[in-house]
């Protein structure tokens, strides 16, 4: 019979404390610390490397820099890093390494970090990441249901989107962000983004990515 492994755990410790900061780095000598902000560039960023992690043995500590800013500052005290979030630090034996921020942290920029100084997983990893998609759920269903019109559901949609800052899959960011593009143009006015039927049947893509989401 053959035997199946079960998916290994991701260690993603929150650091609210300098204290948390410190102890783990010392915990795991080969490490990362992600900060992360307060808008969709944090989902998105942590989305990129969540894909890495699946392959990746690398113990993450996350700081939500608006609650936890003592942590955050620490961490630029340790480093002399220059603060951004969202933003990747790499660290070995406490000390930084490698650091990319902002829209930076892409899977290029990723690869050959991971490919060269993170050892690679016997098995799967199973990352458990803390964004739910119910919100999103919710409104779309009420669009479906005729509850908003297209233009009330875009607003809607993108407002919760843009200020998404949880810590989400590349699938669940890839899904989330299909609708309507770039929602950084939502701050130069709902017009910039065009009609909302303009990029096909709004209601049969919304249908689609809700039953996508499950």
């Amino acid at each position: 019979m053959t035997s199946t492994s079960e998916p290994q755990a991701q260690v993603l410790q929150a650091l609210t404390t300098p204290q948390d900061v410190d102890q783990f780095l010392k915990d795991y000598p080969l490490a990362a610390i992600f900060k992360a902000g307060t808008c969709h560039k944090t989902m998105q960023g942590f989305g990129v490397i969540e894909t890495f992690l699946q392959r990746h043995d690398l113990p993450i500590g996350f700081i939500r820099v608006v609650d936890w800013r003592p942590a955050s500052n620490h961490v630029t005290e340790l480093t002399g890093i220059t603060h951004h979030s969202p933003q990747f630090i790499l660290f070995r034996d406490g000390k930084p390494q490698y650091e990319v921020n902002n829209w930076d942290i892409t899977p290029e920029a990723l690869a050959p970090v991971f490919s060269q100084h993170v050892p690679q997983r016997s098995g799967a990893a199973q990352v458990q990441t803390e964004g739910g998609v119910e919100p999103y759920r919710q409104l779309m269903q009420a669009y479906l249901d005729g509850q908003l019109s297209d233009w009330a559901f875009q607003d809607q949609y993108v407002t919760l989107f843009r200020d998404d800052a949880s810590l989400r899959s590349q699938r669940e960011f890839d899904l989330l962000s299909r609708l309507f593009g770039d929602p950084d143009a939502y701050h130069g006015g709902l017009h910039q983004l065009g009609a909302p039927q303009e990029r096909g049947d709004l209601r049969a893509r919304v249908q689609d990515i809700l039953n996508q989401l499950g």
